[in-house]
């Protein structure tokens, strides 16, 4: 795939849609390009916040570590941006992310995809809505668990 046709994909991701064309650019030049196989790890709980990934072709589910296993609490699909999390928390990985299919990610540095976040306002505002609505359903997947457990 070419740096033009990685800049137009960039530009379809909700999060980056509004950020200067500059920047856009900026992401896909600095991005690398990552295939995972069906079944391969991206990262895991625990693992560094070293990158965000950008999903362009593909499912990858997204899994908490449980005393009773891994505990599904999302699956993310084409323009979905994952890892962001252990970036603006500070935190190492909260949760692991797998391919649930063959998947193409544009792979962007901490640095990088912070630096975008803070030159643009609407990108911030954007992650914070999907933070919450994150938040939201892995909140909605503890509680069915916890209903689970008590019966």
């Amino acid at each position: 795939m070419s740096l033009e046709q990685e800049f137009e994909l960039i530009r379809r991701v909700p999060i980056f849609s509004t950020t200067d064309p500059a920047m856009q650019k900026l992401l896909a030049f600095s991005s690398d390009r990552l295939t995972y196989e069906e079944g391969q790890v991206m990262f895991s709980a625990g693992d560094p916040p070293d990158s965000a990934y950008i999903v362009m072709e593909g499912e990858v589910d997204i899994t908490v570590p449980t005393p009773k296993g891994a505990l599904l609490v999302n699956t993310l699909t084409r323009n979905d941006v994952i890892g962001e999390i252990g970036i603006f928390g500070d935190v190492p990985r909260t949760a692991t992310a797998v391919a649930r299919t063959r998947v193409e990610a544009l792979r962007i540095s901490r640095d990088v995809f912070v630096n975008v976040i803070r030159s643009n306002p609407d990108a911030a505002i954007a992650l914070v809505k999907i933070l919450a609505d994150r938040l939201a359903k892995t909140t909605a997947q503890l509680r069915r668990m916890a209903a689970e457990s008590s019966r």
